[in-house]
């Protein structure tokens, strides 16, 4: 019960890591508060966090939608009475060459990894830094630490957010709030199984035989690590990048060496 009393804020909470975030601070005795764009697996997460005897508090919203997402944290926080933990994870991903990616598309994938949580930050950061206490968990991605074909949009954002993260840090730092990111390879959520099916079983083959450690990260293992972050075990970690990708952004990889 590493999170007991304490309320926590999730962006992308409906499918993958954010649900399995979601499901461990709920057993770990926080009060979770979810959003998500599609609001019936929000719905069915909620009421299964519930029956377990979570308390918890979900709205379905676009995490694009400033207004609405700044109006969710400040409803969080005002019926809690609290906000301790802040995890932004809503992704959006766009796979394209600079030559073919459209400019709304690139903005498309900024709004969501990096405005939404300036948005949720600095919506969060009012109650926080009264409360003299908080963790504010951004989930970026390899791809915002290393370059990676056709990732322009979403590595670019990912880069960002890690500034971003550290500017937190260092500006929140004196009230007590810390601000660190998790940095996942290949997890083995839904929408990744849905991207290596069919014809592209071979490329997920090969892509996890290439990570130093064999294989796809699980989403629980993100949200163990989460976990560390969001309670009082890490109160000296802040500003912080950590990988969570098998060994893969360690590796200088040369082809069939």
């Amino acid at each position: 019960m590493r999170l007991k009393g304490k309320v926590a804020l999730i962006t992308g909470a409906s499918a993958g890591i954010g649900a399995a975030i979601a499901e461990r601070f709920a057993r770990e005795g926080a009060h979770v508060a979810l959003c998500a764009r599609r609001p019936g697996p929000l719905a069915d997460l909620a009421r299964q966090l519930e029956a377990g005897g979570a308390g918890v508090t979900s709205q379905a919203l676009d995490v694009g939608d400033a207004s609405a997402l700044a109006q969710f944290v400040a409803r969080v926080a005002e019926r809690q009475g609290r906000l301790d933990v802040l995890v932004n994870n809503a992704p959006s991903v766009t796979y394209a060459p600079i030559a073919q990616l459209e400019l709304e598309a690139f903005r498309a994938d900024v709004r969501i990894n990096l405005e939404a949580a300036y948005v949720t930050t600095r919506a969060a950061l009012g109650v926080m830094t009264a409360q003299r206490s908080g963790s504010i968990i951004n989930i970026a991605s390899v791809s915002g630490l290393l370059a990676l074909r056709g990732m322009a949009a979403y590595g670019s954002a990912k880069a960002a957010l890690i500034h971003f993260t550290r500017q937190t840090a260092v500006e929140a730092g004196i009230h007590n709030v810390r601000a660190n990111v998790i940095a996942p390879g290949v997890i083995n959520t839904e929408a990744t199984a849905a991207g290596f099916a069919g014809p592209n079983a071979e490329w997920g083959r090969r892509i996890a035989a290439a990570v130093p450690l064999g294989r796809f990260g699980e989403p629980a293992e993100v949200a163990a690590l989460a976990l560390f972050l969001a309670c009082d075990e890490s109160a000296y970690v802040s500003g912080s990048v950590i990988s969570i990708d098998g060994g893969k952004a360690a590796e200088l990889h040369v082809p069939g060496m």
